[in-house]
């Protein structure tokens, strides 16, 4: 129980550094009246969507509540479910909305920061991308700990082994619960912030030859808003998702493993020894005035390679403390924490301009947008085969060394153990890609208020390595997905031979049952990314639709004479999302359900394995192309071949325009997609077991 106390202190201190840094944020100068009127528009904007976002979403939590209530009331579930449930839920709200709370009120600190050095505009939006990453770890370590001790104190009378196994099953839902929210969140805020930004873009730069962020584009202040509540409110749930799936799969594995109270403790006690060296590398992020892209991600890959230096050292004792046996579990520690930095890494090559990959991608739109888009999916397939082969690597390293070979479940266990080494630097990790969205509102602020040409050359510096931050940010959530998925697979076949130890399993490809699952589970992201893109596509139109409208129908707006519609825009994009984000959000939902009862346990098993095969490349491949497109469109934009205007930048343009549903809403939608079918399959596996039409 002592380690469990060192978990909630880690909670706190998580809590109380990102307080520190939301209050360092807010005595930062705001600018002068024009940029403070832009910044509250902006964060209006964001609270209104939020607002009807999280209304829609509370009637989808109350009808699964009570469906999980009544599986409950049968004996399919324990009762603690679903309440678990809408509290993971309700958590992953909450930082996302804390963190879109504190963007939109560092966007003009962020621009007045920027107008005195570069450095002071990189403090600024870093210390309020601080705040989200530090939120999220502490909420996901609170939501954790207050389970933890409320089960162990309902359970206390049970003998060791089974007072565990009733903890875990009933922590795992709030796993759910945090994918549901988290799912909604970005998908929803996706589809909103990509149709403003597509919209804006098509009519603004291409159409009206304006710059991007000009006041006269009606969609630009929906594009700010789009910025905060989908990579910020929408990425911070998506991680905080990804953190507490990767630690609840890995404690109820540590019950098959055999490691009891202790197991399960290692993966949340590594998780707090993160949030320390998170801390502590935050202090070694500081950079110069005309600092490259080069010495900008160098000043950032500083504090994450130092924090990542520090958890592997904490973790050896950890280890050491808990299960002194099983050293091999350092081992596989190491790997996911390796493999994090490895897949980040390879991020960055693909889509930095500072590499070779995004700059062919800028040469390539000198021959017009189509060489543009055939570069762009080039280069995303081809940057999915690293990280295919680091995720493989990691997966036999941590199971070989977890003592899989003499033990299956003890290897599973270090697969699941390694997930979290990955994640457990997200404190920092989610800092530097949650400071992207800041940078970006920055420069919109910049050129709404007609700064001087300086300030936006230092925002946009700022946010081009967000561009590059915020895809290896997606690269570590959609690595941790891999490997999560694994875990959470191993505990739904653990799941089924608790609930019936008598199930006849077949997992050989060669079941029908399975092979049909496979073929379902390898379409589905295809599905999900078909809805999304779909549903950016048909929001875009008419944001494209209604730009064109005020252009042609308010007098003096292209002179600049007049004031766009800008509230019409913001209200067009919260309606389109909060309709078009329904299909996607429940398919997740539905099909492992309905493949269940059709196909049975078997089946649901292939489903997972295709799910989480064709789910982690294609949203590896997605967003490494949308970020690469975005950033061949900022290289163009600092001057290379004929700079903002020219042909070359028109064709990056549409090529960048492409890319945003790519990189914001599907591709890291997906690494969501693949944890919450496993999540379902599992509070759902009672009834599964129960009802089906084929063994």
């Amino acid at each position: 129980m002592s380690n469990m106390i060192f978990v909630a202190t880690g909670s706190v201190a998580a809590l109380i550094f990102a307080a520190v840094m939301y209050h360092r944020v807010k005595k930062l100068p705001e600018g002068n009246e024009q940029m403070i009127r832009i910044s509250g528009s902006v964060h209006k904007g964001a609270n209104a969507y939020l607002k009807c976002q999280y209304s829609g979403v509370g009637i989808f939590f109350a009808a699964v509540f009570l469906i999980l209530l009544t599986l409950a009331f049968f004996g399919y579930l324990g009762f603690f479910t679903p309440f678990a449930f809408l509290t993971g839920g309700f958590f992953s709200g909450l930082s996302g909305f804390i963190g879109m709370k504190t963007a939109t009120m560092a966007n003009c600190r962020t621009a007045q920061g920027a107008s005195q050095s570069l450095n002071r505009g990189l403090k600024a939006a870093f210390s309020a991308g601080s705040v989200m990453g530090f939120t999220v770890v502490g909420l996901g370590l609170l939501d954790l700990s207050l389970w933890y001790f409320l089960l162990s104190e309902v359970f206390r009378n049970l003998p060791e082994a089974e007072r565990i196994t009733e903890i875990t099953a009933n922590m795992i839902t709030f796993g759910m619960g945090a994918s549901s929210m988290a799912l909604f969140a970005r998908v929803g805020g996706g589809i909103f912030t990509k149709a403003a930004d597509v919209g804006a873009d098509l009519v603004g730069k291409v159409e009206e030859d304006i710059p991007e962020d000009d006041p006269r584009n009606p969609a630009v202040i929906a594009d700010n808003v789009g910025d905060n509540v989908g990579d910020v409110a929408g990425m911070g749930a998506d991680l905080y998702e990804s953190y507490v799936g990767s630690i609840v799969s890995t404690a109820a594995l540590a019950v098959a493993a055999g490691f009891g109270t202790k197991g399960v403790g290692v993966p949340m006690l590594i998780a707090a020894l993160g949030v320390i060296s998170s801390i502590i590398g935050t202090f070694f992020i500081k950079t110069k005035e005309g600092a490259t892209q080069k010495h900008l991600l160098t000043a950032l890959r500083t504090g994450t390679y130092i924090s990542a230096v520090l958890i592997a050292i904490f973790s050896f004792f950890a280890v050491r403390l808990m299960i002194p046996q099983d050293m091999g579990i350092y081992g596989a520690i190491l790997s996911g924490l390796i493999a994090g930095v490895l897949i980040g890494a390879v991020t960055e090559y693909f889509t930095s301009d500072s590499y070779k990959p995004t700059r062919r991608l800028s040469a390539s739109s000198e021959t017009g947008a189509a060489t543009v888009i055939i570069s762009g999916l080039s280069l995303g397939m081809l940057s999915t085969v690293v990280p295919v082969v680091i995720v493989g690597i990691s997966v036999l390293v941590s199971y070989y060394c977890s003592g899989g070979a003499s033990d299956f479940n003890l290897g599973l266990y270090g697969v699941g153990v390694s997930a979290v080494g990955m994640l457990s630097t997200l404190g920092i990790t989610l800092a530097t890609d949650a400071y992207g969205p800041v940078a970006d509102n920055a420069g919109g602020i910049a050129e709404m208020t007609h700064m001087a040409p300086e300030v936006r050359e230092r925002t946009d510096a700022l946010d081009s390595l967000g561009n590059t931050t915020a895809a290896t940010g997606k690269g570590f959530a959609i690595g941790s997905a891999a490997l999560t998925a694994l875990a959470l697979i191993a505990s739904y076949i653990d799941k089924v031979i608790q609930i019936a130890p008598d199930y006849k399993l077949n997992l050989a490809i060669t079941n029908p049952t399975v092979l049909i699952g496979l073929f379902i589970g390898g379409m589905l992201p295809f599905l999900f990314a078909a809805l999304t893109m779909s549903a950016v596509g048909t929001a875009a139109q008419s944001i494209v639709l209604e730009v064109r409208r005020q252009f042609q129908s308010i007098v003096g707006l292209r002179e600049g004479k007049a004031e766009p519609d800008y509230a019409a825009c913001v209200d067009m994009c919260t309606r389109s999302a909060q309709k078009l984000m329904i299909a996607p959000a429940l398919i997740a939902v539905v099909v492992p359900i309905i493949v269940g009862l059709l196909l049975g346990v078997n089946g649901v098993a292939g489903l997972l394995a295709g799910t989480t095969v064709t789910g982690f490349v294609l949203a590896v491949m997605m967003a490494n192309s949308g970020g690469a497109w975005d950033n061949a469109k900022k290289y163009i934009e600092g001057g290379a071949y004929g700079g903002k205007g020219s042909s070359a930048h028109k064709a990056a343009v549409v090529g960048d325009t492409v890319g945003d549903p790519f990189k914001d809403t599907s591709g890291p939608s997906i690494n969501i997609l693949i944890k919450l079918t496993s999540m379902v399959s599992i509070v759902f596996a009672g009834l599964i077991v129960s009802a089906h039409l084929f063994t």
